[in-house]
Parts: C-alpha cells; sequence; structure tokens
C-alpha cells in the first residue's frame, strides 16, 4: 500500500512558504516606502497619542505606590524635624532664661560693687542660702558664719540700704534678722530735715512702720529714711526706707506712716556684711513704742 503523508502535506507547506514571503516582501516595501518618503511617521505618531492614556493607566499603580511611599517618608521627615526643632527651642528658651537671670544676678552684683566704692566701705560678700519670710519671723541664713570672721550684731546691708543685722552665727552659717521681722526696731531720721523717728518691723518683706510721728515733725510723704547712729548698732547714713503716706493713729495725737524698704530684702542671692564698724558691745533692752521727742535703739525687740 503506498505512503502518502509527504505528497499530502507538501501543498500546506508550499502555500506557508509563499505567505511568509508576501509579507516579507510587503515588509521590505514599507521600510522603503517609510525611508524615503517618511509617510508612515504621521501614523506612528497617532497611534503612539492614541495609547498615551493606556499607557497612563497602566501606569497608575505604580505612581500610585512612589507617591504613597514618598509622602510617608516626608511625614516621617517632617515629623522628626519637628521634634528636633521643638527640642531646640526647648534648649534656646532654657538657655536664655539662664542668660538673663545671669544678667540679673551680675547687675545685682555691679550694685553691691558700686555701693561699696562709692562709700569706701569695708565689706564681706555672703551668699544667701536660705529665707524666712514668715509674718511672724524675717530671716536670711548665710554662707558665711564665725570661722569667716562673721560676728553677732554685725549690720547687713546690700546695694539699696540696710537690711538687718546678725543675731547668730555658728562656724560656717549666720543667721540675720530682716528689718522687716516684728521683733526689729530701727532708729532713723528724716534725710531732709533731720528729724529723728522709728522704725518697726511688720511681717511684711515689702513695708515697714514709722508710728508716732509728732503731728509738728517735719515729715512728707517720699522723705528719705536714713540710719541715724543712735543706740550704736547701726552706722548713720545708711538708706532704710522712703516715707510713704502719711496719716492719724488712733489717738489723733500722733501720725503714722508705712515705709517702703530700701533694701530688697526679698531678691538676690548675695549680701554684704560691714566689717569696719563694731556694734555696741551691751544688748539694749527691748524698746517700747516710742513716746514724743524719745529716741530707741535698734536692738532686737524680744
Amino acid at each position: 500500500m503506498p505512503h502518502a503523508g509527504p505528497s499530502a502535506s507538501r501543498p500546506g507547506e508550499i502555500a506557508g512558504v509563499l505567505r511568509l514571503l508576501v509579507f516579507l516582501v510587503l515588509a521590505v516595501a514599507l521600510m522603503v516606502l517609510d525611508f524615503r518618503g517618511g509617510w508612515l511617521h504621521a501614523v506612528r505618531v497617532q497611534a503612539e497619542a492614541a495609547m498615551q492614556p493606556l499607557w497612563w493607566l497602566a501606569g497608575l499603580p505604580s505612581r500610585a505606590g512612589a507617591s504613597l511611599r514618598e509622602n510617608a517618608v516626608t511625614r516621617a521627615q517632617l515629623a522628626s524635624d519637628n521634634t528636633r526643632l521643638r527640642q531646640a527651642l526647648l534648649l534656646s528658651a532654657a538657655r536664655n532664661a539662664r542668660l538673663r537671670t545671669a544678667a540679673a544676678e551680675n547687675a545685682r552684683l555691679r550694685g553691691l560693687l558700686g555701693s561699696v566704692e562709692r562709700g569706701r566701705l569695708d565689706v564681706q560678700l555672703a551668699s544667701v542660702l536660705d529665707v524666712d519670710l514668715d509674718p511672724s519671723r524675717q530671716r536670711l541664713l548665710l554662707g558665711a558664719g564665725s570661722g569667716s570672721g562673721v560676728r553677732v550684731g554685725q549690720p547687713v546691708i546690700d546695694a539699696g540700704g540696710l537690711m538687718g543685722q546678725v543675731i547668730a552665727t555658728t562656724p560656717t552659717t549666720a543667721t540675720v534678722l530682716l528689718l522687716t521681722d516684728p521683733d526689729h526696731a530701727v532708729p532713723v531720721m528724716v534725710a531732709r530735715s533731720g528729724v529723728r523717728l522709728m522704725v518697726y518691723g511688720t511681717g511684711r518683706n515689702d513695708a515697714l512702720q514709722l508710728a508716732d510721728i509728732p503731728l509738728s515733725a517735719d515729715v512728707r510723704e517720699g522723705d528719705a529714711l536714713l540710719t541715724s547712729g543712735l543706740g550704736d548698732r547701726f552706722p548713720p547714713g545708711f538708706a532704710v526706707g522712703r516715707v510713704g503716706a502719711l496719716r492719724a493713729d488712733d489717738s489723733r495725737a500722733f501720725l503714722k506712716a508705712e515705709v517702703k524698704p530700701a533694701a530688697q530684702l526679698d531678691r538676690g542671692r548675695d549680701v554684704l556684711l560691714l566689717r569696719g564698724y563694731r556694734p555696741a558691745n551691751q544688748p539694749l533692752p527691748n524698746p517700747p513704742l516710742p513716746a514724743q521727742g524719745r529716741d530707741t535703739s535698734a536692738e532686737p525687740r524680744r
């Protein structure tokens, strides 16, 4: 029986070869025409324009993912920068606060130095360790004691004026009784007229009390009060305060007034102790409220 396989498939193979030749001829013809005339360029441009939306849609997921990643990185960077800037701002504010504090302290120290130079005083600088401004107890604790030459009765001043006196010492500390203590009294004189009066502590760190002012005394609101030196407790000439509004007392026989202290009793970290002045060695009795024309000492009232 004759085999018919190769003869049966030959027509199909010939047809396939013919189609391939036709396509090759057509492709070569199109390339030659496009090379010489460029008439397919417009077709390609239009085809690319038509395909642009498809390409944009195809690249949308990739662009969205990249945008999300970029936004996440940007937000994290912004959060980190914001935290760093807040920390820098707080640190700058803290440094500025320290600088302002240091500037204020330097100004107070310059004031202390200026008062020493103006008065040519023999003084000792002492730091304030503690402040007790209870209405019934107005005290300072200083970081200098008998081991540094501090003694009981030594006057204490600042750049503004008289602050008080030392009432107790240890080898390393000293306790100062402030002018505003209710158990303290200071003989003063009016700088303008020379009238001698007595100033008492009120228990308030911003006020002293001027009592028993004779109606005929030459005392006016705003007068400066200085230590008179009577009683040999404080040296004369140190500022104590300034007279406020005068008013009649309960008896209507005398006047009284509040006095604004010249010293900054509730501020500063350093004070000056006078070393060139020795107060009286013998303590004086408790000073009663002065009567008209009578002066008493500045010994603390107990």
